[in-house]
């Protein structure tokens, strides 16, 4: 399974990203257990232009990953999608809940968002 969306379509120049350096920073880890965190399925990682970095959406305002986050993409990666994927589907809107699943996190629907990702995994 590839740690990388490595494709530049993956998701919009508009969506907010950190480097991979000020995501350790922030989480006061080193920059190893980052890479650690998105080969275990707890974040996600976008290549652009030769660099890893991590979408902002994915934490709360104190700083840590959202709640939910973790489990919704391992269940989906269980059931066959790919990280390209994942992030795709995390950031489009969805006509079965209000808005795209990174906002439904944000807003603590992880329950609703964990639902909608168990219905297209299997």
């Amino acid at each position: 399974m590839n740690e990388l969306a490595s494709d530049p379509a993956v998701l919009s120049d508009d969506v907010a990203v950190l480097p991979i350096s000020e995501v350790a920073q922030m989480l006061a880890v080193p920059v190893s257990r980052v890479h650690q965190m998105v080969r275990d399925g707890q974040l996600l990682s976008v290549r652009r232009d030769g660099a890893m970095w991590v979408p902002s959406a994915f934490f709360d305002d104190a700083g840590a990953p959202l709640k939910g986050l973790s489990g919704t993409i391992v269940l989906l990666r269980d059931g066959g999608y790919d990280d390209p994927d994942i992030l795709r589907w995390l950031f489009a809107d969805d006509p079965a809940m209000p808005g795209c699943p990174i906002t439904s996190l944000r807003a603590g629907r992880h329950r609703e968002v964990k639902r909608r990702a168990q219905v297209m995994a299997f």
